[in-house]
């Protein structure tokens, strides 16, 4: 079954990573604009129509429609790669300005 876990949230945007059987297979940005929903959906790279389709159909029931029932259109743009890990600024670090993975 294809869960959403929630990383963060904020008036207009929501991010989530994808997970399925206790596995990460992507990552979906929403935001939400008047009456219009826009995502960014990231899969990795071996996945299929059929499965990118499953997916937007997994946000549009489990996301959209339980925070904006209501909306005009859900725009999902679609993009296919591999995780390349997760970035951030370490502030124990010297270099202020270096990003690390975690």
């Amino acid at each position: 079954m294809i869960h959403f876990d929630r990383e963060c949230r904020t008036p207009s945007s929501e991010a989530f990573t994808v997970l399925e059987d206790g596995g990460i297979i992507g990552r979906i940005d929403m935001h939400y604009q008047g009456e219009n929903v826009y995502a960014t959906l990231c899969v990795t790279a071996d996945a299929n129509e059929a499965r990118i389709q499953a997916l937007i159909e997994a946000a549009e029931e489990q996301l959209v429609m339980t925070s904006h029932p209501y909306r005009e259109d859900f725009v999902v743009s679609v993009w296919r790669g591999s995780p390349a890990g997760v970035y951030s600024d370490d502030a124990d670090d010297d270099d202020e300005d270096a990003f690390r993975m975690n």
